[in-house]
């Protein structure tokens, strides 16, 4: 699933001169669900199940070194990506200019605008993912303790209220202070595009359910079976009613006096009310679909159920899944140089921007398989080529 969300992000943030079609074929036209909720969500989960069973054998000392030792992996990998577009911003001609929207006026000569961005309190376009995981990954070693001690439901308590916080805007008691010191000459200060606040919930919610499921605490297949479709109708139930009320804001088709009242509670950067019930539904629904599905007595339902049992045991998507996190730096760097080109050419074709796009997407695969090389080349040709 990382995989396929993976693959819809770099649809996504590959930005043409006057848009291109891919953009549009994508599930977040009829719901209020993203690939960055669903990858987000996913990765949360995976800390969960992996670093509870971590605790589980070695302690809590144990795991905590472990979720840490990772966090400052991916903190490197943040870093390092940042690093080679600000060279790239130095050598290339006019990438001051077409990246300006991206990055600011940032430069290696500004301390102030640098310590921002290490700090996370500036980050630059399509860097923002990655800030958030490293940041929830500091506080996961505490919570999963207090999952594997039965204390989930403190756990999700504090997640809600912390949730509930970021849709009030009591973050900007922090912000506001933080935004003025750090303000630069091109008027950005603090610039983030989600709000942490709001989208932990979506982390630290699959961190319990990972770790619960480590812990041998939930059985899936008893909660999600062919004969309890409860919880798949009210699922089914809420996403038909968001559909048609994503369809009308994609489409800039909702009535004036609608909007304002709406936009409220549809606010994405804070992972606002809507979007934390259409993406429950959806998770819901899906889950029950992958795991009870096949088992069903109706044979369309079965269907639907092996189709999307294929599209995600896809072997590209597999492979970028596994290696998720380094396909996801990688794909911050080919948006941007894509991006740069695109603004030194006339406006190119869709057919020509269609081609770049599927190109793009099968580079993602090059961390993957490098990180895979020795199932591919044999570890020991691999050795000699090291030596």
């Amino acid at each position: 699933m990382r995989g396929y969300f993976l693959v819809f992000m770099m649809i996504n943030h590959l930005i043409f001169v006057g848009g291109y079609w891919m953009m549009e074929v994508n599930h977040r036209q009829f719901a209020f669900v993203e690939d960055a909720q669903g990858f987000v969500f996913l990765s949360g989960l995976l800390v969960g199940m992996v670093y509870a069973r971590k605790m589980i054998k070695g302690g809590f000392a144990e795991g905590r070194s472990k979720i840490w030792s990772r966090a400052w992996e991916l903190y490197r990998y943040a870093m390092g990506v940042i690093i080679a577009i600000l060279v790239l911003r130095l050598v290339l001609p006019d990438a001051s200019r077409i990246w300006s929207d991206w990055l600011g006026q940032t430069s290696f000569t500004d301390p102030l605008r640098l310590g921002a961005i290490a700090t996370f309190f500036f980050q630059p376009t399509f860097m923002d993912i990655l800030p958030q995981y490293i940041v929830y990954m500091l506080f996961a070693p505490w919570l999963i303790k207090l999952t594997l001690e039965g204390k989930w439901a403190y756990v999700m308590t504090g997640s809600l209220l912390a949730w509930i916080a970021g849709q009030l805007g009591l973050q900007l008691l922090f912000i506001a202070p933080a935004n003025d010191f750090f303000m630069r000459p091109d008027n950005q200060g603090v610039r983030v595009s989600f709000n942490m606040l709001g989208w932990q919930i979506v982390f630290f919610s699959a961190l319990v359910m990972g770790a619960l499921t480590s812990a041998k605490k939930i059985e899936w297949n008893k909660i999600f079976t062919p004969e309890k479709t409860l919880l798949p109708k009210i699922a089914l139930a809420i996403c038909l009613f968001f559909m048609p009320l994503r369809i009308v804001t994609a489409w800039g088709l909702m009535p004036e006096f609608m909007i304002g009242k709406f936009a409220s509670m549809e606010i994405r950067a804070d992972f606002g009310p809507v979007y934390l019930l259409n993406f429950a539904a959806v998770a819901t629904g899906m889950t029950w679909l992958l795991i009870a599905g096949p088992k069903h007595h109706s044979a369309w339902v079965r269907t639907f159920a092996a189709a999307v049992s294929w599209v995600f045991t896809l072997s590209f998507l597999r492979l970028l899944g596994r290696h998720s996190l380094q396909v996801y730096v990688w794909h911050v760097f080919i948006v941007y140089v894509v991006y740069y080109f695109d603004g030194r050419t006339a406006e190119l074709t869709q057919f020509a921007k269609t081609i770049i796009a599927l190109f793009c997407i099968s580079l993602l695969a090059l961390p993957a398989l490098w990180r895979e090389r020795d199932k591919w080349i044999g570890e020991g040709t691999t050795s000699k080529l090291a030596n």
